[in-house]
């Protein structure tokens, strides 16, 4: 039996990264025993990438407890989710490892959130030879995509797998699928709302189409990553005279985010988020035989073929974004195929039991070289 201390993120707060440490704890291997030491720095989205005082303490409290479990249940193998390109959680994620990672004869390193090799050089030298006696030459790296930075390659990596994610499938308990569901037509993004996932662009592009007199609802799901964006959020769909298209729902999860799944027409998702690696809201919407509408971003071109499934626009084009929208709008014909054609690419390529068996292959890796 491999053993392997699995450190890293569970819900709450719920984000992909989160939401897939979880998946796979969650998996039945039959050669393999996971033991979770959770790091729960974040309480909510906005509180990521902040500094606060409890974070420091809860960092003191992972450390002790991976010490403590690696000697109690005599574990050789060290899973962990490195940053994204944020100073606050590299310096975390270095205390962490200059910690314990010297305690275990292999490590695997997940690359949920990518660009953390970007940030080498903006760093400090005493960071940097943290950097490189910690982070460099893992056993094993995990990227998403291929289209995703290389993370891996930077810090040389002995082997290097891909593993997409996968997700449950909880579209069958749902009635709707593929029939016209409800008017106006109904747009869907769900993830947290920041800047760079792309909700101004997704504003302005439907002011274009409003100025078409086209008749839309927008439904967005997740928290703000700050009061001030909100604010300022709000103020631009005012401005552009858009407040009784869009509906902001807070965060939902299970039953009720599923049911915006099964009413939407379209899923719509202009992300060039810094640490964007493959997002599993596409595969979300793709079980809900919704097609999908996002950017040409990293891992998200993993999922999304061009044309049969959904588009892909360029990152910040709202008026391209606006094009395809309404190009969806207008052909039921065409939506319908995109969303059998996604139905169809979710369950031969991106379940959750997909997902289990993957990274049940990379753990037994480590048990032949």
């Amino acid at each position: 039996m491999i053993k392997i201390l699995v450190a890293g993120q569970t819900p709450p707060p719920f984000h992909g990264q989160a939401v897939m440490i979880q998946e796979m704890l969650n998996g039945s291997y039959d050669r393999v025993k996971l033991y979770p030491v959770r790091m729960s720095f974040s309480r909510e989205i906005d509180d990521i990438g902040t500094f606060q005082v409890r974070k420091i303490l809860h960092l003191f409290l992972v450390i002790a407890k991976i010490i403590f479990y690696k000697f109690k249940y005599r574990i050789q193998i060290l899973y962990y989710p490195p940053a994204g390109p944020d100073k606050i959680p590299i310096m975390r994620d270095l205390i962490i490892l200059s910690c314990t990672r010297w305690l275990f004869k292999h490590v695997i390193f997940h690359f949920h959130a990518a660009g953390v090799s970007t940030m080498y050089e903006k760093m400090s030298l005493f960071w940097k030879l943290l950097y490189k006696k910690f982070y460099f030459s893992p056993d094993i790296a995990i990227r998403l995509s291929e289209y995703n930075p290389d993370d891996s390659h930077f810090m040389q990596a002995q082997k290097e797998f891909i593993v997409p994610n996968g997700v449950t499938d909880y579209q069958e308990h749902f009635v709707q699928t593929t029939e016209q569901k409800q008017s106006p037509f109904q747009i869907l993004y769900v993830g947290v709302i920041t800047r760079t996932k792309g909700i101004m662009v997704l504003v302005e592009a439907c002011r274009i189409l409003k100025e078409k007199n086209l008749d839309f609802n927008v439904n967005i799901v997740g928290g703000f990553d700050s009061e001030l964006f909100r604010q300022r959020v709000e103020a631009r769909i005012h401005k552009s005279n858009l407040g009784d298209n869009f509906t902001f729902h807070g965060v939902l999860i299970e039953n009720d985010k599923n049911r915006q799944y099964d009413q939407a027409d379209l899923f719509c998702y202009p992300t060039y988020y810094e640490s964007e690696t493959f997002s599993i809201v596409l595969l979300e919407a793709m079980q809900f035989f919704t097609p999908v509408v996002t950017t040409r971003w990293r891992g998200v071109q993993s999922v999304v073929r061009e044309g049969e499934n959904g588009f892909l626009v360029p990152i910040k084009d709202s008026v391209a974004l606006a094009e395809k929208i309404e190009l969806m709008m207008k052909n039921p014909d065409l939506r319908l195929k995109m969303a059998q054609r996604g139905r169809q690419i979710f369950l031969q390529e991106y379940t959750i039991q997909t997902f289990q068996k993957n990274m049940e292959k990379v753990f037994l890796s480590l048990d032949h070289p």
